[in-house]
């Protein structure tokens, strides 16, 4: 039995179409219901619903033997985990975005709001800025409208949000999709079982 830790929402529910697709589905976890795990015999498989933020936890502890994360979880968290494989889906990009105009004034230190704090500091450490994280865990868009920070870090995938509050991409940091990953145990004693569904998903996503 695979264990396999799925992100709650749009993308864990377009992520497990592809599980489905693979054949190794799971009727149950179709049915309205609260539950948060779901299995089949058949198909060998168990799947559970958890933050998206948490499923390369529950993959890098072996509580989950595969999982799917968002890039930008990987970055920012560095799991102890193997990536398999880039699915194509959840497409967007972490970017540096700021008022429109926006001229950095590099004698003093740039103030960056964002909740990707590692993935912040690592992308302007590489580029030799001095740099003060203001962590916020929700509306970041306002936080250089209100003057608490110059500048924000965060995931685009339209950019929308950004010109309504009058804002717009200064860089592109990095590009984000969902990722397959495996515990490192796991991928030892269950390679098998583990590669059948990599070349499963991979077929869906070619």
């Amino acid at each position: 039995m695979l264990n396999v830790a799925l992100p709650k929402g749009r993308l864990g529910e377009s992520v497990y179409d592809m599980f489905e697709k693979a054949g190794f589905g799971c009727p149950a976890i179709k049915e309205e219901s609260r539950k948060l795990i779901f299995e089949s015999v058949e198909n060998g498989v168990r799947y559970f619903w958890v933050k998206p933020s948490d499923v390369g936890v529950y993959v890098e502890r072996g509580a989950a033997d595969i999982g799917v994360a968002g890039k930008d979880i990987l970055l920012e968290y560095e799991p102890d985990i193997y990536e398999l494989a880039d699915l194509h889906c959840g497409i967007c990009r972490m970017v540096s975005a700021g008022p429109k105009g926006f001229h950095d004034d590099t004698t003093r230190t740039l103030r960056v709001a964002t909740k990707f704090s590692h993935i912040a500091q690592t992308y302007y450490t590489s580029q030799g800025r001095d740099i003060d994280i203001i962590h916020l865990n929700g509306s970041i868009e306002i936080a250089p409208l209100l003057g608490l920070s110059d500048l924000i870090v965060d995931i685009v995938e339209t950019g929308t949000t950004l010109k309504e509050n009058n804002l717009e991409v200064i860089d592109t940091i990095v590009p984000i999709s969902a990722r397959l990953i495996a515990n490192k145990a796991s991928y030892a004693f269950k390679k098998e079982e583990i590669d059948a569904v990599v070349r499963g998903i991979k077929k869906e996503t070619t």
